[in-house]
């Protein structure tokens, strides 16, 4: 769901939200209005439409031009169960994808044959260490990795820019202006900046896809002479190195393409674009890293460089430079943005003793002068400050998750060196922050200067404020949860802090050492988060992001984008690994789930396919035997590879459930042949797992573990084939299996031992069988593994592993899978599979369980907000529910033999526990 100027490629589809006081409303007919924004000139009409569809309504038909220079406007009004209208809705604005845009020119400071850049994605762990590798990234030219500053001024009011016919009265009717810096880049016009992204545009496979930002800036335009100010940062298009980095790559130099289309009342247009009229020079940036850090000088700041009447003699012509290889596209998901700060908790300052000791854990010069901040949160972010000082002073703020024993900054863990750098131009009060580099934080230590109001005999600058900025995603937070159980309430928060820490261009792994879009993420956590993020548009970026790491022959990388490619001894499972790379066939049914939209499925179905394709040739009769398994799994061990299940278990049942992913998704498509290819394909692989794993006589698969009953468990696989060779569900077997599953876990002290795969079967195949108590049980504990530990041990992000002390990073949410047991069983919102998609139908079946008081909850769907607030006192369970204008909730209580179907409004429900 995209509000405010949205960019759309052909025909949008539109959906809209109602709202009424009284129950049972529904909409019976509504009327789509598009117009031209500015002319008024009519587009399209629906006329009345007698439909009670309210989402992904299809403007099939309307004449929407691609090189239409204006935006266009709608609105909506609808009819509801009496044949009664609504009034008009409020215009909207969309604009349409501009086929013009590549016209422009890519410019910067040096071509990227000239930088003399290493070619490839291997530079990585040893490779780094080889004397050619340090020799060819050494060659590099030094221009290549500088943050630069361009500017471009021009006229406003003219029917052609530099014509002699000026007219400065003309009045801008709309301005729209199109971005794409690379790596990352801050737009201002006349000295201002153009919104409230940070690392902007989000990141991708720069051979693949470039994406760009659009902006509406009629507002920030004034008549006659105007300026634009770019300020270019190397971000993951560009990484050297330099300081910590988990590896090097670079699709070439800072570079710049710039477009802005101004349309005049009187019907003409200018237009401005990156070409070799523009100039640049060096910016106050010295050193930006996405890995390492950033340097900033002040004291090379130029007043007045981004606006009117700047002297810019001095700065030098832009080189025209090679396009990226990408295809160009707008970008749809939201900007990531400044989303949260928080203050100062705890001071420390080390003494001379300390400081010395951190030296040498560190493997860093600690300055005498450094003291050690608690900022209460750990975050994905950078910290600001506001300094006073002397010029060319300098102040040092080194960050991390984790103190050493001498209560220093660690980064061991997560990454060193990585620090910001900050010199003084002695103006009073400077307020400052990285641009183009972040890191996962919680304290950070100063060096250099004092806090306000301490003893400063050093005369050293002042730091009258610092703040960590928390920095993620603005995609936007869709509900709420609550509960009388003070663990799950805060490991939902905890899930949550981590998930945003790491919902950045792509779902990260972590903030600090590794960034990477590690896949597996996206769909073994994709309905927690569904429930909690709007990804309406996040989820079709990560999947184009997937699409462009496909390798040719079908397979696909654990990561994407595919930044580096794991090779060499012991990394052909990071390389590939079904579990991961099955995202790409899963994820977009849970999409479809959420909101009723098939697109993800049709869109990418030959990518589907190929990926599946591919796993057949690596199978050996059925059975796949590569990837990392049940990463991470749990045991009187340090986690890792997998130990408690087969690794081709694992593989072979992500296997099976790709493939019947893709009948389905053949099925939607209409394609008969593949359904009976695939379907018989799926046969074969289940009949070799069984064949392989199931040990009959005692009803455990593979070792018995957690992870390998649950797994065959929740696909289903438990069945046996017929005289005719058609294949049923074994109920006799099925509840075997399933009873050795709850002795394993009872076993083991009611605690699980699966890992970052198993976890979510174990959970989903407990729940899907009525064991909500024996999950409550698994999870109301304060010891490991359990996210009550966590809490105990001070943890305020969702940590890598169970036991914090044990793990490298203590900001991952790769083990967050209970959220979804959170909202679909605690809860119990769930959408009605049969016989709509989306929320327009949808379940509600709370489970009392525990010790449980209350649970209060809401989720906003397309079609309005659900609430849920239960409460079980005295053995009678109260259930109040609002369900949105325009959809059916079918409300299963406990103890009742018979769902009750609600329409939408205000219910209270009561019932005997």
């Amino acid at each position: 769901m995209q509000e405010g100027l949205v960019v759309v490629e052909g025909s949008p589809r539109l959906g809209w939200v109602m709202e009424s006081p009284e129950n049972g409303t529904r909409q019976s007919a509504y009327e789509i209005d598009i117009r031209e924004a500015f002319t008024g000139r009519s587009v399209w009409n629906s006329g009345k439409v007698y439909s009670s569809q309210s989402q992904l309504v299809s403007t099939k038909g309307a004449d929407i031009r691609p090189d239409n220079s204006f935006n266009y406007s709608w609105r909506v009004r609808v009819w509801d169960e009496t044949d009664t209208p609504s009034e008009w809705s409020s215009e909207a604005k969309f604009r349409a994808v501009p086929e013009r845009l590549s016209s422009g020119q890519w410019i910067g400071a040096i071509t990227r044959q000239n930088a003399h850049l290493p070619e490839g994605r291997k530079f990585h762990g040893g490779e780094l260490k080889k004397p050619e590798v340090k020799a060819a990234w050494e060659a590099v030219d030094t221009l290549a990795k500088k943050s630069i500053c361009l500017r471009r001024t021009f006229q406003v009011g003219d029917a052609t820019e530099g014509a002699a016919n000026r007219k400065p009265g003309k009045k801008i009717v709309e301005a729209t202006a199109y971005v794409c810096g690379l790596g990352f880049y801050e737009f201002s016009l006349n000295g201002k900046k153009v919104g409230n992204s940070e690392f902007t545009p989000l990141w991708s496979d720069y051979d693949k896809t470039v994406y760009y930002n659009t902006y509406d800036v009629t507002e920030q335009l004034r008549r006659g002479e105007n300026v634009v100010g770019i300020l270019l940062g190397n971000g993951f298009y560009n990484v050297q190195g330099g300081r910590y980095r988990k590896l090097q790559i670079s699709f070439g130099p800072p570079t710049l393409l710039f477009e802005l289309v101004i349309n005049y009342e009187d019907g003409t247009c200018t237009t401005v674009h990156s070409d070799n009229d523009w100039k640049y020079d060096f910016s106050p940036v010295t050193f930006n890293c996405i890995y390492g850090g950033e340097d900033y000088d002040a004291r090379r700041e130029q007043k007045g460089w981004n606006q009117i009447g700047f002297d810019d003699s001095h700065w030098r012509p832009v080189v025209i430079q090679e396009a990226p290889k990408g295809i160009l596209r707008p970008q749809m998901a939201a900007p990531v943005k400044i989303m949260e700060r928080y203050d100062i908790q705890k001071v420390t300052k080390l003494n001379a003793e300390q400081i010395a000791s951190a030296s040498i854990s560190t493997k860093r010069t600690v300055d005498p002068s450094a003291f050690v901040l608690d900022m209460g949160q750990n975050l994905a972010g950078f910290p600001e400050i506001t300094v006073r000082g002397k010029r060319g002073q300098k102040v040092t703020l080194i960050v991390a998750e984790a103190l050493t024993e001498e209560g220093a900054c660690n980064q061991r863990q997560t990454g060193r060196q990585h620090y910001y750098e900050y010199t003084l131009k002695g103006e009073g009060d400077e307020t400052w922050h990285p641009r183009f580099s972040y890191y996962g934080f919680r304290y950070i230590q100063v060096e250099g200067a004092v806090l306000k109001g301490q003893k400063n005999l050093q005369k050293l600058p002042v730091l009258k404020n610092i703040q960590s900025c928390f920095v993620y995603n603005s995609a936007r937070k869709v509900s709420t949860f609550e509960s009388s159980n003070r663990i799950f309430n805060a490991a939902h928060r905890l899930i949550g802090k981590a998930v945003r820490s790491n919902m950045q261009s792509v779902f990260t792994d972590c903030p600090h050492r590794e960034k990477l879009g590690w896949l597996e993420q996206v769909h073994l956590n994709g309905p927690g988060l569904l429930y909690n993020y709007d990804l309406t548009a996040y989820a079709p970026q990560i999947m184009q992001n997937m699409a462009d790491a496909q390798h040719s022959n079908g397979a696909m990388p654990t990561t994407a984008p595919e930044y580096v490619v794991f090779e060499g001894p012991g990394m052909d499972a990071f390389a590939e690994s079904p579990e991961w790379g099955g995202s790409l066939v899963i994820f977009p049914f849970m999409y479809y789930e959420t909101y009723g939209d098939d697109s993800l499925i049709k869109k990418y179905y030959p990518n589907m396919r190929r990926y599946v394709d591919y796993l057949k040739t690596r199978a050996d009769k059925g059975i796949l035997s590569f990837g990392l398994g049940d990463w991470y799994d749990y045991g009187d061990f340090r986690a890792g590879f997998s130990r408690n299940t087969p690794v081709p278990l694992v593989a072979t049942a992500h296997y099976y459930m790709t493939v019947m992913y893709l009948v389905k998704a053949a099925k939607m498509v209409g394609n008969d042949f593949d359904t009976r290819y695939y379907t018989s394909l799926a046969q074969d692989i289940m009949a070799a797992f069984n064949k392989c794993f199931l040990h009959k006589d005692t009803a455990q698969y593979g070792t018995g573990s957690q992870c390998s009953n649950a797994l065959p468990l929740f696909l289903q696989m438990t069945q046996n084939a017929d005289e005719q060779g058609n294949y049923q569900s074994d109920a006799d077997l099925h509840e075997k299996v399933f009873t050795n599953l709850i002795k394993d876990v009872e076993a083991h002290g009611n605690r699980l031992t699966t890992g970052d795969v198993g976890n979510r079967y174990l959970i989903q195949t407990l729940a899907r069988n009525g064991e909500h108590e024996l999950i409550y049980k698994m999870f109301n504990h304060e010891e490991a593994p359990g996210y009550g530990f966590q809490l105990k041990f001070g943890a305020t992000t969702l940590t890598e592993q169970w036991d914090p002390r044990q793990g490298s990073s203590w900001n991952h949410f790769m083990m967050g899978q209970i959220d979804e047991w959170f909202f679909n069983s605690l809860v119990g919102i769930r959408p009605s599979t049969t016989p709509k998609q989306g929320y327009q139908k949808f379940i509600i079946a709370p489970q009392p369980v525990g010790d449980l008081k209350y649970v209060k909850a809401s989720y906003e769907t397309l079609y309005g907000t659900i609430n849920v607030d239960w409460t079980c006192e005295n053995g009678t369970f109260t259930l109040n529910v609002s369900v949105p204008v325009n959809t059916t909730a079918v409300v299963y209580l406990s103890g009742e033999k018979e769902p009750k179907e609600i329409q939408s409004g205000t219910y209270q429900l009561v019932c005997a526990k």
